[in-house]
């Protein structure tokens, strides 16, 4: 049977939501296939079911393709598992946590890994049992802070997640790569665009992370990728460090007066008209600027960091979480600066230098203020810096890395820029933006570890297993379809997740055009196809019209005006295209 709009569950809109920022996100509230029931979270209705199904058919035929088979966990989970792991605590506030009538804990999961491998510990015991790949498509819950976007960035949303299980990390290798074969052919059979690029594994752990990202302007991620082939998200970019270069016979330190220049710009300009070089100018590149950073651990403690970065150089902030996780990073605040009266803001620097020319490290080190001290990699040995003397109006020149001063590690948190190095040599970077519809890693034996999942090998000796992690975002690459196919009149889905073949419009008020619309309904059902039907009476041509373009089947028929000459117009919304046919050549015209 048709969907028929005269009894389908449906109300377009003919304005713009205002709680809509994204285009697609607009879409799918006017078109009728979500509504808003709280922030962060939707109502699906009947049309955009038929999308979501006809993805997650996709998955399920792929996954079955990889040797994956499906089972079906519970969203709310008791706290123990997440305990075992420690991700109680380090999911911090995006974990939604409740209590039963006994006071017992519980979770709504945000992933599902300790239960998939309490499952498997449960059932199997020998390496005879292995290997093994499970996978769900279920409900996850994450308290985000900014809920926005609509489905790209909500509380609740459905994923397909699926772990493999071995004995071998090269058995764990072999199952990582079927997964990550089986999202290709997943994407590339939704008509979704999109990059593999090296990810940074984070708090997930492992050995490989990569991400699957949908280029788009609205993507929340950034990436980077070279001619020569390299591609990462910029949390994954490791910065191409200089050679290090002998410190021998280089100038002596000097403090010079700088007054009014706490930031990089007034210190620039200042020492090109105070303290002019006569090879070049100064520029924002020669100086080192010392970033105070917070991190605040899961459990609420928190620690001052000093960063040293060129001063050309901003901090980024998704590769300083991922460089300090599983802690918040957050700017030093002005009770943080009280607290350490040795940090002079604008003027801070990881040395002071004494009236007879000698040199104290006051940051990390021996320091007093014992506040670790990291530097960016493009700080080696040799490399000379303008930079704070953690004191007002004053700055170090001449400062030189591995003679004046030294660090207590490496942090790689700067911005990454069109036309720095790929670290692999191919190239010069260019920057884009991406939606992350997919992740695999390779686990390893973290959570196995953790929860002792082991097996006997061919010895009778208990090995831990490793494993697998696969995700991809069901809801998510709904958004992310819309935002890709539509234009200023609705949506225009792929014909592989479209909620219908053919959208037929009966357009006139005779019942020879119901009639025909009806006979046309039946004849295309019976070719195989799926068939929306507007068949709405008392409703104008233009509304259906509108209604059509709007909802985003891309094959549309027109029963009207024409069938007087026996004709119906067969419009492509993909192409723009309209054109009369024979009705009794309709159906195979759109075959």
């Amino acid at each position: 049977m048709p969907t028929r709009l005269s009894s389908l569950f449906l109300r377009t809109l003919r304005e713009d939501p205002a709680e809509a920022e994204v285009a697609s996100h607009k879409l799918l509230l006017r078109a009728g296939y979500i509504r808003r029931a709280a922030p962060g979270v939707y109502t699906w209705l009947p049309l955009g079911l038929l999308v979501k199904a006809k993805i997650e058919k996709v998955v399920r035929e792929e996954m079955a393709n990889a040797g994956a088979q499906e089972v079906f966990f519970p969203a709310l989970l008791p706290r123990e598992p997440y305990e075992a792991t420690n991700r109680w605590t380090e999911y911090g506030d995006n974990l939604f946590r409740l209590q039963d009538r006994k006071k017992a804990d519980y979770l709504l999961a945000p992933t599902h890994e300790e239960m998939f491998t309490l499952l498997v510990k449960d059932l199997y015991s020998s390496y005879k049992d292995l290997p093994v790949c499970l996978y769900q498509i279920q409900n996850k819950y994450r308290d985000e802070a900014r809920p926005r976007a609509g489905l790209l960035r909500g509380r609740e949303f459905v994923m397909k997640d699926a772990y493999s299980f071995d004995l071998t990390d090269e058995g764990l290798a072999k199952a990582y790569q079927a997964q990550r074969d089986a999202y290709e052919r997943i994407f590339t059979r939704l008509g979704v665009d999109y990059v593999i690029v090296k990810a940074d594994a984070g708090a997930m752990g492992g050995s490989a992370s990569e991400e699957f990202l949908s280029p788009s302007e609205i993507g929340e991620d950034t990436f980077v990728r070279s001619p020569g082939g390299y591609a990462a998200n910029v949390e994954a970019v490791k910065t191409v460090a200089p050679a290090a270069t002998s410190t021998d016979g280089l100038p002596a330190a000097v403090v010079n007066a700088t007054p009014g220049t706490a930031t990089i710009a007034t210190l620039v300009d200042h020492a090109n008209a105070h303290f002019a070089r006569s090879d070049r100018a100064w520029t924002a590149a020669d100086t080192l600027k010392n970033v105070v950073l917070a991190l605040v651990s899961p459990e609420g403690k928190r620690e001052l960091v000093a960063v040293g970065v060129p001063g050309d150089r901003e901090v980024d902030a998704k590769r300083a979480e991922a460089a300090f996780g599983p802690n918040e990073v957050e700017p030093a605040t002005e009770a943080d600066f009280a607290a350490n009266p040795g940090l002079v803001k604008g003027y801070i620097g990881p040395v002071s230098l004494n009236a007879d020319g000698s040199v104290s490290q006051v940051l990390g080190l021996e320091g007093s203020t014992k506040i670790r001290y990291l530097l960016d990699p493009r700080v080696v040995d040799g490399t000379q810096w303008i930079s704070g003397s953690n004191q007002a109006d004053k700055h170090i020149f001449e400062l030189v890395k591995g003679r004046d001063f030294n660090a207590d590690g490496i942090a790689d948190i700067a911005e990454v820029r069109a036309g720095d190095l790929a670290p692999d040599g191919s190239g010069a970077l260019e920057l884009a933006r991406g939606i992350e519809i997919g992740h695999v890693f390779q686990l390893g034996r973290k959570y196995a570890e953790a929860l002792d999942l082991r097996v006997l090998d061919e010895n009778g000796k208990l090995q831990v297993v490793t494993m697998g992690s696969y995700g991809i975002g069901v809801t998510r690459l709904v958004a992310v379809l819309a935002e890709a196919n539509r234009d200023d009149k609705g949506l225009i889905w792929p014909e592989a997740v479209s909620p219908a073949d053919v959208y037929i419009v009966a357009a006139g008020k005779d019942d020879s055009v119901f009639e025909a619309a009806e006979k046309l309904a039946s004849e295309f059902e019976a070719a195989g196809k799926t068939v929306m039907l507007d068949d709405r009476p008392k409703v104008s041509p233009g509304v259906k019209f509108g209604d059509a373009e709007l909802i985003g089947v891309p094959n549309i028929v027109i029963v009207g005006k024409g069938l007087e000459n026996g004709e119906v117009d067969v419009w492509n919304r993909r192409t723009g295209e309209r054109r009369s046919v024979a009705v009794n050549s309709a159906v195979s015209e759109l075959k």
